[in-house]
């Protein structure tokens, strides 16, 4: 079998898609991705096929941007800009139910891996914890500030899930990150980030950044805050990429890194279940992917991809990266030699 090995980076496959990806979920043991973007639609791709061609989901779906995906047993639910959270049949391709969760821009939609829970979160401020089944509210969890500290509205990027699902992490546009029980929806931590938040007082009077991606370790110890570091010209992303790493209970920083080779957002981050390493994705007007070493902070191997990339997400091997952003989706693989891994079987039409 195949095992995961940063430095063997190629891109295997590319596939179009119609307007800019913003999220992106794969259905477990297949190559079947399911993607949402700027043109309202969600769609599946499987990766799997000589010629991957995208297919509509259907029913009654957002009114704008599709910005959150999160597969959940067999349904995928996605939020966006509408505010409304829609559960998907993934079988049918068509939506099941729709829920008005938040009040303004959703920017996230997280599942935990045993699929009870969904998280969302948006720029009321509010992150809100469903049960899948239900598709009922289980907790409204409030510690972030509707403004910035110069006084304009501020925005609740990113949202995670600890491995075991007993932890959630978010956090917003200033840097702030709490730290939630998921049981009983109490905080128990929190660490701060401020420099992942540029204000510029002369040009233009606003700002720009934010936390973009979050992502606990394994064993729940450490927890990775992702966006973009200082920015000098606050109309582009030209700010270094930037990572900082925390032992959350204590609020100790252990790795700051500071990425001037790939500039831009990090929009997303993950630790594999194994290994030695966790990795990053995101660019200004392009795109890359960077593994760093968990222990250092090291670089282990970066490079680019060829477009911004919003999402990503790791197949269950974790050696295989499916990427989404502007007008394309790519796979690419890190496998170290070895036989091939057999293809997993096709999930039964229902």
């Amino acid at each position: 079998m195949f095992t995961a090995d940063p430095t063997k980076f190629k891109i295997a496959k590319s596939a179009r898609v119609p307007g800019i990806s913003l999220c992106v979920a794969l259905v477990p043991l297949t190559q079947r991705l399911l993607v949402g973007g700027s043109d309202f639609k969600v769609r599946e791709i499987d990766m799997a096929s000589d010629k991957p061609q995208p297919v509509e989901f259907t029913g009654e779906g957002h009114q704008s941007y599709v910005t959150g995906a999160a597969i959940a047993g067999s349904q995928l639910v996605t939020g966006g800009y509408d505010g409304r959270l829609i559960w998907w049949d993934i079988a049918a391709r068509t939506a099941s139910r729709s829920v008005a969760a938040h009040d303004k821009w959703m920017r996230g939609v997280v599942a935990s891996e045993d699929g009870r829970f969904v998280a969302s979160v948006a720029d009321d401020m509010l992150c809100k914890v469903w049960d899948v089944a239900s598709g009922n509210l289980v907790h409204t969890l409030s510690d972030h500030k509707p403004t910035t500290p110069h006084h304009f509205p501020s925005m609740l990027y990113a949202v995670a899930f600890s491995h075991d699902g007993q932890l959630l992490a978010t956090g917003d546009k200033v840097g702030h990150v709490a730290v939630w029980n998921v049981a009983t929806g109490k905080k128990v931590g929190e660490v701060e980030a401020p420099v992942l938040y540029t204000w510029d007082p002369k040009q233009r009077r606003h700002s720009i950044g934010g936390i973009r991606s979050l992502a606990f370790a394994p064993d729940n110890r450490l927890l990775a805050v992702g966006g973009i570091g200082t920015i000098g010209n606050i109309d582009h992303l030209d700010g270094p990429s930037r990572i900082e790493v925390f032992e959350w209970q204590t609020g100790k920083r252990v790795h700051e890194i500071s990425d001037t080779k790939f500039k831009g957002l990090v929009e997303q981050i993950a630790f594999p279940r194994e290994g030695t390493w966790f990795v990053c994705g995101g660019g200004d007007n392009g795109g890359f992917v960077s593994f760093y070493d968990s222990q250092t902070g090291k670089v282990v191997h970066q490079d680019k991809v060829p477009m911004h990339l919003h999402k990503f997400v790791l197949n269950a091997e974790q050696n295989t990266l499916y990427a989404a952003g502007h007008d394309q989706i790519v796979a690419v693989e890190f496998k170290a030699s070895g036989p091939p891994t057999p293809p997993a079987p096709a999930l039964p039409e229902e």
